[in-house]
């Protein structure tokens, strides 16, 4: 029991230091992206970059995309929370404009406060390392619209509410992602032309039902 005493606090600092390191090497690598993009991101450039030795960087992370899925796992995770939050509003009482205005403000702040933003999802997409993380990401983002969109009477039936919320996905996805790499008045151009296509979407849809 007296060892157990002894142990506990000198154990905790040091969890308490891997913690602080990991993060360190995921916010170091997400600002190495920006800068050199995936093709050109190494181990050794991280390392260099965090202030530790290669051999120290893989006790955390093996190689580059052990870091780079890490970091979409975080992604999805703060997408995961915004669209439950989302969820959580009195949407059946909204109309489709002030929904798609909440929707795409909500998405657009997890994109903008992720760093390195584009290499990360291009390797989403193109990396078979991180292609499970993408498709997870479309579901995340298509079950919870699709749930949204039938507590707001735009469809009842499961496979149409399903292909609306893949299309909300696409053009959302897309166009977000124009939006963090503009300019400050070409986004918001941008961001209003986004906002005007997925409102006619649902709408349309709407209309429909």
């Amino acid at each position: 029991m007296s060892g157990q005493r002894k142990l506990t606090p000198r154990n905790q600092p040091i969890q308490q230091r891997a913690m602080a390191r990991r993060s360190q090497i995921l916010t170091v690598t997400a600002d190495l992206l920006e800068e050199v993009g995936q093709d050109d991101l190494t181990t050794i450039l991280v390392a260099k970059r965090v202030g530790i030795s290669v051999g120290t960087l893989y006790h955390y992370f093996p190689n580059k995309y052990a870091i780079m899925h890490a970091l979409a796992e975080q992604w999805l995770g703060e997408m995961d929370i915004a669209l439950q939050a989302l969820e959580s509003e009195a949407i059946e009482a909204y109309s489709v404009k002030k929904f798609v205005e909440r929707s795409v403000e909500r998405m657009l702040g997890v994109y903008r406060n992720q760093q390195g933003l584009l290499p990360l999802v291009q390797a989403m997409y193109g990396v078979p390392e991180l292609k499970e993380l993408d498709v997870m990401h479309d579901e995340l983002i298509i079950a919870s619209m699709a749930r949204m969109f039938k507590r707001m009477d735009i469809s009842s039936e499961s496979h149409e509410l399903r292909r609306l919320g893949r299309t909300y996905l696409e053009l959302s996805h897309a166009l977000i992602l124009v939006v963090v790499n503009q300019n400050k008045p070409d986004g918001i151009k941008t961001l209003n032309e986004l906002k005007h296509l997925s409102l006619a979407l649902l709408e349309r849809a709407k209309s429909a039902f």
